[in-house]
């Protein structure tokens, strides 16, 4: 039966053919282009990338499993992508700026997409999900059109996206070193598909930008404009220009401002027709607008806004499934505690202000997000202390800690003990941090050292040399 009906296809195109054999050709030839394009060395060396080095990210996603694995996933997605408008700039011609974003439309998606994991409330694997997002953003090397589009050059623009990434990437590395070696694995596959891979093939074959093809076609957004039938030319007048019922039309009377324009025009006088004010029609005279307000018409008014109550959040303060102690929505408490913890207990503090924490015990991590004027005293932890959107942040380690990092905060002052000047001290989009030391005596005074917040940016030797700006009161 199958076999009837392939013959049956075959003689069907066999006839269509020879029917209409130009239109078969040029749909011969449009394929062909198309097929050459995917084949050129800038695709098979992409399909390489792909298979080097997104397949080994897979790999890793595979073990780990859970949102780490959907992240991976929009991942693939997004070089799939990408790979498929390499292939379209081979065929069409350089697009204007309609034209491009249109052209760019599908991988602004995907890329909105990796973002959209990120939003709400704080998983715990934020940081994976951070540096998919991030990291995505360097595929945009693609839209460079020259020095005036306002980006970095194409190779620049996948290195300086990746160090956006790679500030959360390194946390990973450090959350779970000697713990789970499937997100250490993850982590560092992330970075080598941007650095070197991305990067290298950018280098490689498109340095200055994309390389369109001037006898290309146009892409998708432009062409519609242009191909798009015109409309009929509209048929001549059929009476001549100063017709009758053109001069009928001058001689209606006039509306809006023309009939404002044609009273000034006409010569009569500006007031005529004025109605005069008399002493009594003035405010200063009317005994109705005396410019006292009623005591009763600001209740009245006020009622509608006074029944809208604000509801504050439900304050938490909780140890969920054994693993992660919640402290969440705390006002003005100077008193909490937790002092039943452990090395595997995670600790995370959202949205308190005015409020005191201490932690008596080892923990894993201590995370502090979006909270204002509240401390947090610690003993030791076991990864990293993280402050993230904060304002007014103190914090006090009496032990150690192998990493403290503050990201979008203003406002922090770290008290380090003698035990964890050894710690790493990574800042981001932060002003006025401060770290304070015991001098030489243990019991002493504390020795406040800032962090700079400036920084110079020098190109030497083909890199970047960035120190940081000293100020001197000499």
């Amino acid at each position: 039966m199958e076999e009837k009906l392939i013959q049956r296809l075959e003689s069907a195109v066999c006839r269509l053919e020879a029917l209409s054999p130009a239109a078969f050709s040029t749909r011969g030839v449009s394929l062909e282009s198309d097929d050459n394009a995917a084949s050129e060395p800038p695709i098979l060396a992409f399909e390489d990338l792909m298979r080097n080095y997104v397949r080994k990210v897979s790999d890793a996603a595979e073990k780990i499993g859970g949102q780490v694995l959907e992240a991976t996933r929009i991942v693939e997605e997004a070089f799939s992508v990408e790979k498929e408008l390499l292939v379209k700039v081979k065929q069409a011609k350089k697009p204007d700026l309609a034209g491009l974003a249109g052209f760019l439309k599908p991988l602004n998606e995907v890329i909105l997409k990796a973002n959209t994991l990120t939003t709400g409330r704080r998983s715990e694997f934020f940081n994976h999900l951070k540096t998919v997002a991030d990291a995505l953003s360097a595929l945009a090397w693609i839209a460079y059109t020259g020095k005036e589009c306002g980006m970095s050059m194409p190779i620049a623009h996948v290195e300086e996206s990746w160090q956006t990434a790679e500030f959360y990437s390194n946390k990973i590395l450090v959350e779970f070193k000697n713990k789970d070696q499937n997100h250490i694995e993850w982590a560092k596959a992330m970075k080598e598909l941007f650095l070197p891979g991305l990067r290298d093939y950018v280098k490689s074959f498109y340095p200055l930008g994309p390389v369109w093809n001037p006898a290309g076609k146009m892409t998708s957004a432009t062409s519609t404009n242009v191909s798009a039938p015109s409309a009929p030319a509209p048929p001549p007048p059929s009476a001549p220009l100063f017709s009758t019922e053109t001069s009928q039309a001058s001689a209606r009377p006039k509306e809006g401002m023309a009939a404002v324009f044609q009273e000034i025009s006409s010569g009569k006088s500006v007031t005529e027709g004025l109605r005069k004010v008399t002493d009594d029609m003035k405010t200063k005279n009317r005994a109705e607008r005396t410019g006292i307000v009623n005591a009763n018409e600001i209740v009245h008014k006020n009622l509608p806004s006074l029944s809208k109550s604000v509801v504050a959040p439900n304050p938490k303060f909780e140890l969920q499934m054994g693993r992660k102690w919640a402290i969440e929505n705390q006002i003005g408490k100077k008193d909490l505690v937790i002092s039943d913890c452990d090395s595997k207990q995670s600790v995370y503090i959202y949205g308190c202000k005015d409020s005191v924490l201490k932690v008596q015990g080892k923990v894993n991590n201590i995370t502090i997000d979006k909270c204002s004027k509240t401390g947090v005293v610690f003993t030791d932890v076991v990864a990293a202390c993280e402050v993230v959107n904060c304002n007014g942040i103190e914090i006090q380690c009496q032990g150690s800690a192998p990493t403290i990092s503050v990201d979008n905060t203003g406002g922090c002052q770290l008290y380090l003990s003698n035990s964890s000047l050894n710690s790493s001290i990574t800042t981001a989009k932060s002003s006025e941090i401060n770290v304070l030391v015991r001098g030489s005596d243990a019991d002493g005074d504390w020795v406040e050292h800032a962090l700079p917040q400036q920084f110079v940016h020098v190109l030497k030797d083909g890199h970047i040399e960035t120190t940081p700006v000293s100020h001197s009161g000499g």
